[in-house]
């Protein structure tokens, strides 16, 4: 249709005018109504206009046709008119240089898509397009405010949320301290009830206290009662029982003393016609029977009314035995008077029958069988040696009176230089044992400094036996004394400990001799069977005073065991074996053993001479065979071997005629000891013996 056609050519040509190619926002409506307000007002000049004739019509002057030069000048008279178009009061170098760029693009793609001219807008054109370019600085400023305002509400926002953050912290500490308060005021409150209970039942457990205290201290009183009515009733039969022991050692006197009587009718053996060995051996069972229930006693206490009726029987017995028996020396000696006389009126009367008097010759007593006599073995020492042991323990006397003044000082400063003294003495004694060779020779030098007079260390502070003029004196008595109470003590418990202890003491004596003297006189002091030497009964001695000199230990009248004799015996015996068989390796091999083997031949010889002694002569003599046989065997070889022989055939057997049943255990040991020994034709060196490998550790 023809009508249709052109709407659409107008279509085009609105299209392709200058406002069919502006750009429109569709949501322009939305962002204000001021534009159509405008379009609605009365048409008026822009505030714009000024900078459009100043800039936007020179140029476009420029490029107008002549043709429409007329209408141009026409045109630019009348915008130039001042009552027509007043220049804009605002220009701002802000928009001025914008808005020139933006003219200047609109222009240069104006050119570059219309070749033909652009023509003067109208005054309208100039405020719709300063109208928008106002709306557009107005935009943006909106834009900017409203980004600034929104900036601020933000922070505002995080400074409320900042500031409700804090709080809501604050409110969280104080609930949680508030929390912390109840916790800790429960915590109080259940403490300070769990203490009103602990205080109850600390009450109640008080009150049972009391209670149980009474009580208690009622059977504690009544138990007190109870232990001194026993402790007086042991006073009572302690008492009873020393009597009855002082009755028994009365009894054991008169018992030795008629024993011997009886030994003494051994002159009258020629008249009697009784057996005066049955007579004899009967006497030795009934002093042996008093012997025994006095030692059974002395072990386990006081004796009983039946054992001094036991013992008062075996003196009766003896009595009547030596009554009996002077009677019959009595009835003998009236029986050869008797005859005698006889004999004598006989001869008389031959005499006067056949006139001249006839002389007969007496033949002379015979001496038994082959002309020789029994002999016994000895029961006392020889006398050098008793000469020797004197020597020794006035030695020892001496060597107590030189620091008497020492001892019974009652300075103190003298008292803490006994003290110091004796510890530098004894210690280092006590620590010998089986320790490293090294270690042992620090201690021999030590003890050997102290000795010469130089100062050593003991428990920290300097001593020297210089620091009193009786130091010397004591130290070395102590010295000694501490040997011989290792021997008793340590030496007893550990046989191998016999060996370290004996090099020292060995090493000791070479270079001091008087301490040598002592230890001697402090080991026959308390074992007289190194001597050996057997203390005889003297007449008015108390039997406890007799006991201690046969080296038993006595205290509150009660002797010691049996087994813890024989034990304190054998570790000295074993000490004073290993001492002359051992020298000190650092000293000097040209000077002689100071005590050397020679002592223990001597010895083992003297003890084979004497008499034996029940369950004591088999103890030593296995105990320094087993320590010092290797030795003697290596030194006197021949001999050595006789003498074990004679121990063998000759000593065995009295040594076992006078053991009990009871005590045969210390001879069976040392007759499977002898026997494997001369079995093997062997002493085996004895255990703990130090080597060469001792003395390189």
């Amino acid at each position: 249709m023809p009508s249709e056609g052109r709407c659409w050519e107008t279509l085009q040509a609105l299209r392709s005018s200058d406002k069919g190619r502006l750009c429109y926002h569709r949501d322009w409506l939305l962002r204000g109504e001021d534009v159509l307000e405008e379009c609605r007002s009365v048409p008026k000049l822009s505030s714009y206009s000024g900078w459009v004739v100043d800039h936007v019509l020179p140029h476009m002057q420029e490029n107008q046709p002549s043709s429409e030069t007329s209408e141009s000048s026409r045109s630019t008279s009348d915008l130039e008119q001042p009552s027509c178009v007043p220049k804009s009061p605002v220009r701002t170098p802000a928009f001025s240089p914008v808005s020139s760029a933006t003219a200047d693009g609109a222009e240069d793609k104006r050119e570059s898509q219309h070749a033909e001219p652009m023509a003067l807008q109208s005054s309208r054109g100039i405020k719709v397009e300063g109208c928008i370019r106002m709306y557009e600085l107005v935009h943006r400023m909106r834009g900017r405010e409203g980004l600034r305002q929104w900036q601020e509400e933000q922070e505002r926002k995080v400074r409320a949320l900042s500031e409700m953050a804090s709080e809501q912290l604050k409110r969280f500490d104080e609930r949680k301290e508030l929390k912390h308060h109840k916790e800790f005021q429960d915590l109080r409150e259940v403490m300070e009830k769990s203490s009103r209970e602990a205080l109850g039942h600390q009450e109640k457990l008080k009150a049972e206290h009391r209670h149980r205290a009474k009580i208690l201290n009622l059977k504690l009183r009544e138990a007190e009662q109870q232990r001194l009515k026993q402790v007086e009733q042991e006073r009572l039969r302690k008492e009873e029982g020393q009597v009855r022991l002082r009755g028994l050692y009365g009894l054991q006197e008169e018992v030795l003393h008629l024993n011997q009587q009886l030994d003494a009718s051994e002159q009258h053996k020629d008249v009697l016609k009784v057996d005066l060995s049955a007579i004899r051996t009967r006497g030795n069972q009934l002093c042996g029977l008093v012997s025994g229930i006095i030692r059974a006693t002395s072990e386990n206490g006081f004796p009983t009314a039946e054992d001094q009726a036991v013992a008062e029987r075996a003196l009766q017995e003896m009595r009547d035995l030596l009554t009996s028996l002077q009677q019959e020396i009595a009835r003998a000696c009236e029986d050869k008077r008797r005859q005698d006389l006889e004999a004598q009126v006989k001869r008389q009367d031959s005499h006067m029958q056949q006139g001249p008097e006839v002389h007969r010759e007496t033949p002379a007593p015979s001496q038994g069988p082959g002309g020789k006599q029994n002999e016994d073995l000895q029961v006392k020492v020889q006398d050098s040696t008793m000469r020797w042991y004197h020597q020794l323990q006035d030695v020892s006397s001496q060597c107590v009176l030189a620091f008497e003044e020492l001892t019974n000082s009652k300075d103190s400063q003298a008292k803490k230089v006994k003290m110091d003294l004796q510890k530098a003495a004894t210690i280092p004694v006590s620590q010998i044992s089986t320790i490293a060779g090294s270690k042992l020779k620090e201690i021999f030098d030590k003890i050997h400094n102290l000795l010469s007079g130089k100062p050593v260390q003991s428990g920290g502070r300097s001593v020297s036996v210089t620091l009193n003029p009786q130091g010397l004196d004591f130290v070395q008595y102590k010295l000694a004394e501490k040997f011989v109470k290792q021997g008793e003590e340590e030496v007893a418990s550990h046989h191998e400990a016999a060996f370290p202890i004996a090099v020292v003491a060995s090493g000791i004596w070479e270079l001091h001799p008087r301490v040598g003297d002592l230890i001697l006189a402090h080991l026959h002091r308390k074992c007289p069977y190194s001597v050996p030497f057997y203390p005889p009964f003297k007449e008015g001695m108390a039997l406890e005073d007799y006991q201690r000199t046969l080296g038993y230990q006595v205290k509150d009248s009660k002797v010691e065991q049996q087994d813890n004799f024989l034990k304190r015996m054998s570790g000295m015996i074993r000490l004073y074996a290993a001492i002359i068989q051992l020298r000190w390796p650092y000293g000097g091999r040209q000077q002689i053993h100071p005590h050397g083997l020679n002592h223990g031949w001597r010895w083992l010889a003297q003890i084979l001479n004497m008499e034996p002694l029940s369950d004591v002569t088999a103890t030593l003599l296995f105990d320094f065979l087993e320590v010092c046989g290797n030795a003697l065997m290596k030194q006197y070889q021949v001999q050595f071997w006789k003498m074990i022989l004679l121990i063998k055939e000759d000593y065995f057997p009295r040594i076992e005629a006078i053991t009990s049943s009871g005590q045969m255990g210390s001879f069976i040991r040392l007759k499977q000891f002898l026997e494997k020994c001369l079995q093997r034709k062997e002493i085996p060196v004895p255990k703990g013996f130090l080597t060469s490998s001792f003395w390189r550790s």
